[in-house]
């Protein structure tokens, strides 16, 4: 952990617990004020309604974030039945109210609309997004009456695990892909049980390796301490180590050779997989790919020093 000195600007990243009813810009906006830095992002929106980690990303940091977002998350979600809403949360406006079975909704329905979930491949996202589509947001469309049918995506999930039910509700805890929903999940749970649903409360616990357990409350005080650039790439991507004419070449974005690393990673990377160069002392020098067998190139350089 590192923790800026009064005149140097923040660089790593912060896990917050974000509270609800803001959005994930608000935190953002605040953060730039607390911190007194324009150069504050984030990785991974949360709903107003959700609470839980959200990653504040200072300086350096900012680079990382398109890598961060497509690590997976974990979640705890309350999902009530026999109502639905336009943006499939409590936030938005009843669409539908459908009463419960007298006899309630028996356990082997729920355990098989549980099952068909986690076998899901396939999921269409809520309209009420921020997917573009023809370069508009997908939210802003719906609020204008105009809610595009979006097309299905490619998600799954990892675990889910039914915490508690109610008459009415269900409790989740679940771990999923990148670009999939939650409040999805909610719908289409209704839909499993033929009722209307929607999602009441959602927390997120873990993004990727940033778990809920290091995240500060929120709004932080401005000396709270930041997990380091280069510490973050360490827990987000494969790591390799360059020599001191890999370093060399990595600062100047030249292509690379095998010869230029002396350590690589543990477990093969995917083609074209980002990797995050480490030089000496345990600077973070780049993050970079294998475009092809053997040639190693340069994505996002950073400045010195980052440790």
């Amino acid at each position: 952990m590192i923790s800026p000195g009064p005149e140097a600007k923040p660089d790593g990243v912060l896990i917050v617990d974000k509270p609800s009813g803001a959005t994930s810009h608000d935190i953002v906006a605040q953060a730039r004020r607390i911190f007194r830095t324009r150069d504050v992002g984030h990785a991974g929106t949360l709903d107003p309604m959700a609470t839980g980690v959200l990653l504040l990303l200072f300086g350096e940091a900012t680079k990382l974030s398109g890598f961060l977002t497509r690590n997976g998350k974990r979640y705890r979600a309350t999902v009530a039945l026999g109502r639905a809403t336009n943006t499939l949360d409590a936030d938005g406006e009843t669409t539908e109210v459908v009463a419960l079975p007298e006899a309630g909704v028996s356990s082997s329905a729920i355990e098989a609309a549980l099952y068909a979930e986690l076998a899901r491949e396939l999921q269409v996202p809520p309209a009420v997004s921020a997917i573009k589509v023809d370069g508009q947001r997908s939210y802003a469309l719906a609020r204008a009456g105009e809610a595009p049918e979006l097309a299905p995506r490619a998600v799954h999930l990892a675990a889910l695990t039914l915490l508690g039910r109610t008459e009415s509700t269900l409790t989740v805890e679940l771990s999923a892909s990148k670009g999939y929903y939650v409040r999805a999940f909610a719908r289409d749970v209704g839909v499993h049980l033929g009722l209307p649903a929607h999602l009441t409360e959602l927390r997120r616990l873990a993004s990727g390796q940033f778990e809920l357990s290091r995240a500060c409350s929120w709004p932080a005080p401005p000396e709270t301490a930041l997990i380091a650039t280069a510490e973050a790439a360490r827990l987000t991507l494969p790591v390799a180590e360059l020599t001191e004419t890999g370093e060399r070449r990595a600062r100047l974005g030249q292509p690379l050779v095998e010869a230029d690393f002396s350590v690589r990673p543990s477990t093969a990377a995917n083609e074209n997989e980002a990797e995050a160069w480490f030089g000496a002392e345990g600077r973070l020098i780049a993050l970079g790919h294998e475009r092809a067998p053997g040639d190693f190139r340069v994505q996002r350089g950073f400045r010195l020093p980052v440790a």
